[in-house]
């Protein structure tokens, strides 16, 4: 597995980011939004889409993969629930939509209907593999899921 480190400055680099990061996997705990320095951060288990459509056998990679957001100006999350640090969530996709260009905003959407939304002065991310991948019999598989729910999403408490 080669090792990633993707930079999206607009929507067609979030698309690329997006598509590295579907079906990645992340604690509750290792997702933070730290507004002293305008900055969403995550670590996530990255599942490798690249060597799995390669490959013919069952045996597949993750690896362990940053993700960060700069210029962050609140996040909103609607049922994440912090006070479950170790809950399991999918990342499903992640997309832009501008208000007053540059600005805008940022929207994680996981399986089981969480979402996390970020404002954004503009959209400045960065994507980093951490570290060696390994190894995993599992292949990502998600039929019939959808984000459901129309509520807003919750203030703060990431």
């Amino acid at each position: 597995m080669t090792l990633l480190k993707l930079l999206a400055l607009d929507e067609e680099d979030l698309a690329v980011v997006s598509s590295h990061l579907q079906d990645a996997v992340v604690r509750a705990g290792d997702v933070a939004y730290l507004p002293s320095q305008k900055r969403f951060a995550a670590v996530v288990n990255r599942f490798d889409w690249e060597s799995a459509s390669e490959q013919n056998s069952k045996d597949y990679q993750r690896c362990r993969t940053a993700l960060r957001f700069d210029r962050v100006l609140s996040a909103k999350h609607m049922d994440l629930k912090p006070d479950k640090p170790d809950r399991v969530l999918s990342l499903l996709a992640i997309g832009f939509e501008a208000d007053d260009a540059p600005s805008g905003q940022v929207t994680l959407t996981f399986s089981g209907g969480v979402s996390i939304q970020l404002e954004v002065e503009c959209l400045e991310a960065e994507m980093r593999d951490l570290g060696p991948a390994w190894s995993t019999r599992n292949k990502p598989d998600h039929p019939g899921e959808g984000a459901e729910g129309s509520e807003e999403p919750k203030a703060p408490g990431l």
